[in-house]
């Protein structure tokens, strides 16, 4: 009769603690922390403080809902990378966007936004703050326009005007570098040991 119960209980502690095995299975990803340094973008930008940090929540949020829901996959790692390195470039110490690279950093996964996130709204706020963007002239915002414009097709395809926008500026001047953005302090490190050599950057 012992040995009727211990079956019993061994093939009910099977499937009771194979999902939790397949969670940290899942839960178990490589995330390399985008290195923004003190960022690419100074107060030439034409956006106010209080606007980079709204824009750097909502793209952190975007961010993490993406990774959730794609349980991080390789592609919504590389995605999250990007938009997260974009919100602290807009905002350094953006508590969103901190916290989920944290988070990414320990395997930790993040939850997945309500259901009053949608990503058009967000994609479309990007496309028009964008053109405003563009409109204002300056490096910095040119480049700044180019990314929400690419990000906005990105994230909505069927918006067309998003779309139309970011494919002819990919034909005029080829994708955003965001290499730029992503790894901000590894591209100047060789500028800045030539500083020290007292070498022209």
């Amino acid at each position: 009769m012992i040995r009727t119960w211990q079956a019993a209980l061994i093939a009910l502690a099977i499937p009771a603690l194979s999902p939790g095995a397949d969670e940290a299975a899942a839960a178990k990803f490589n995330w390399d922390p985008p290195k923004v340094g003190a960022g690419l973008f100074t107060d030439a930008l034409g956006m106010l403080d209080r606007e980079r940090e709204e824009y750097a929540d909502h793209l952190a949020t975007y961010a993490s809902n993406r990774v959730a829901t794609a349980k991080a996959s390789a592609a919504s790692l590389a995605d999250a990378r990007r938009i997260v390195a974009l919100s602290l470039n807009l905002s350094t110490r953006n508590k969103k966007a901190l916290v989920l690279s944290f988070q990414l950093s320990r395997g930790v996964l993040p939850e997945a936004a309500g259901p009053d996130f949608q990503p058009d709204v967000l994609a479309r706020l990007l496309f028009e703050r964008g053109q405003e963007l563009k409109k204002q002239a300056g490096a910095e915002n040119i480049l700044m326009s180019r990314i929400f414009t690419e990000l906005s097709a990105e994230i909505d395809p069927k918006n067309d005007d998003a779309v139309y926008a970011s494919e002819i500026q990919r034909l005029d001047y080829g994708g955003v570098n965001w290499n730029a953005l992503t790894d901000v302090k590894a591209r100047a490190e060789p500028e800045k040991q030539g500083a020290e050599k007292g070498e022209m950057p």
